[in-house]
């Protein structure tokens, strides 16, 4: 993947299908649609993935896209959701004690079922995305700066890259991931989930969408956290109980650091709210939960080595983007 370093990025959050909020937020940022491509005399855009699933209009945010990066107007890194639907169309292989790499199970079904809908007349269409989807690559580092959809974690994208340089996984690795406690699964759950710890005291919670979780994501950049409440990270919160125990030494250990001193790092998956800012100086999430009716988030990268909190952009996701 080649990035033109004379030109200005945009970098852009999950879009989950809303085709028409990014091409509201395109035209805020000065690109035009020319030649059936959406392009900017000399800025290109970076999305950090998850541009299927959820939403009204996946199949044409998939086209727009795919045509801009095809152009060299864009860049576009692999979210969970591409993962996720490369796994579910992936035998298992043998001895996994799967049939796919993604289960299919109601609640997986669940979050690709608009997906399949929506492509239900464009088989070989949707072949072709998926074809896209595996030369995606899991992060882009351009050395001043970094994005990933959900968790930069140098132990892991070091051994990656000993055997993938551009991070670009093939079918074995993706094959592969379906081992519990292989590799290929622990760079999957970590660079495009993030990471998470049990909750304490066996307890559990239960998501916006219904379902009890016993895990709960946590931060990767916190700098001495004291409690369970310190690190949550996620748009649900902690039970009262779990958020004040304190951690333990172990607990401790076990948390990833993004040092300060580190290039700004770019990440999407996380559902936040409110107005759009850095996390800090060196670390901004784009996902403002767009396909929530919350606000699809770009951020307008040049040469800064640290975030000003002017240059994010926004368009709130109005309600006629609802289903049809």
């Amino acid at each position: 993947m080649q990035l033109d370093p004379a030109r200005g990025y945009d970098l852009i959050g999950d879009i989950h299908g809303c085709a028409r909020t990014l091409q509201r937020l395109l035209e805020q940022l000065g690109y035009h649609l020319q030649g059936g491509v959406w392009r900017h005399p000399r800025r290109m855009a970076l999305f950090l993935g998850d541009i299927i699933d959820r939403g009204p209009r996946i199949r044409e945010a998939l086209q727009l896209v795919h045509d801009m990066v095809q152009a060299g107007e864009a860049a576009c890194i692999m979210g969970n959701h591409e993962f996720y639907s490369l796994g579910w169309h992936t035998p298992a292989p043998a001895g996994s004690g799967k049939r796919f790499v993604r289960e299919h199970i109601p609640r997986h079904e669940r979050l690709i079922r608009e997906t399949l809908e929506q492509f239900e007349q464009h088989p070989q269409e949707w072949k072709d995305y998926l074809d896209w989807f595996q030369r995606m690559p899991l992060l882009i580092d351009a050395g001043h700066f970094r994005m990933v959809h959900a968790c930069w974690d140098p132990a892991l994208i070091a051994q990656l890259r000993a055997s993938y340089p551009q991070a670009v996984i093939d079918r074995a690795f993706l094959e592969a991931s379906a081992q519990e406690g292989s590799f290929a699964c622990a760079v999957f759950n970590r660079l495009l989930r993030g990471t998470d710890m049990p909750l304490p005291h066996g307890l559990s919670l239960m998501s916006e969408e219904g379902y009890p979780r016993r895990f709960f994501r946590t931060k990767f950049w916190e700098d001495d956290p004291q409690t369970y409440g310190d690190i949550v990270f996620q748009p649900d919160a902690l039970p009262e109980q779990a958020a004040r125990t304190p951690l333990g030494e172990q607990e401790k250990r076990q948390l990833l650091y993004y040092d300060a001193d580190q290039p700004l790092l770019f990440v999407g998956h996380y559902w936040r709210r409110g107005r759009p800012a850095p996390i800090r100086a060196n670390l901004a999430c784009l996902d403002y939960s767009a396909v929530k009716y919350g606000k699809l988030v770009a951020y307008r990268l040049d040469d800064e080595t640290r975030l000003d909190p002017a240059k994010f952009r926004w368009v709130e996701v109005e309600r006629p983007e609802a289903p049809r």
